[in-house]
């Protein structure tokens, strides 16, 4: 087998790896909520809560959903008082969604159940596979932004 050849199944190798275990562990890491929304329900919620106002439209566009979609999960997480709607100040047309006190609690609480459990988990590991991992995350992280 030729070096090209093997870089090349080397990395699809790697590929797969990756896939199975970062679709596995982001799985893992859902379960340990226990807030009842939906995956696409609490990715919006996170996305306001992170990026603050933004109009129906423009939390579409960034999670890539459709207008219609996305308007379902608004009404969900506005009848279980997770965020507001609230008059855009420029455009009279328009309005903006913001995260309430009782969605950002929800938010917090998820993320410290998240955090618990990942943080277990790595005390299960050993101090050299922990340092690999530090050396990883900035790797996983431009991944993620590609």
């Amino acid at each position: 087998m030729n070096m090209a050849m093997s870089q090349t199944r080397s990395r699809a190798g790697l590929a797969e790896g990756l896939r199975i275990s970062i679709a596995r562990l982001s799985r893992r890491l859902r379960a340990q909520t226990t807030s009842g929304l939906s995956v696409g329900q609490h990715a919006a919620l996170a996305a306001l809560d992170r990026h603050h106002s933004m109009s129906p439209r423009e939390l579409a566009d960034h999670e890539k959903m459709q207008p219609p979609s996305m308007t379902r999960v608004i009404a969900a997480l506005e009848e279980q008082e997770l965020l507001v709607r609230t008059p855009h100040p420029t455009d009279g047309r328009q309005v903006l969604l913001d995260v309430t006190d009782k969605g950002r609690e929800l938010l917090r609480e998820q993320r410290r159940r998240k955090q618990a459990w990942l943080s277990q988990r790595l005390e299960e590991l050993t101090a050299e596979e922990r340092a690999i991992l530090r050396q990883a995350a900035p790797i996983l992280e431009k991944l993620s932004r590609a």
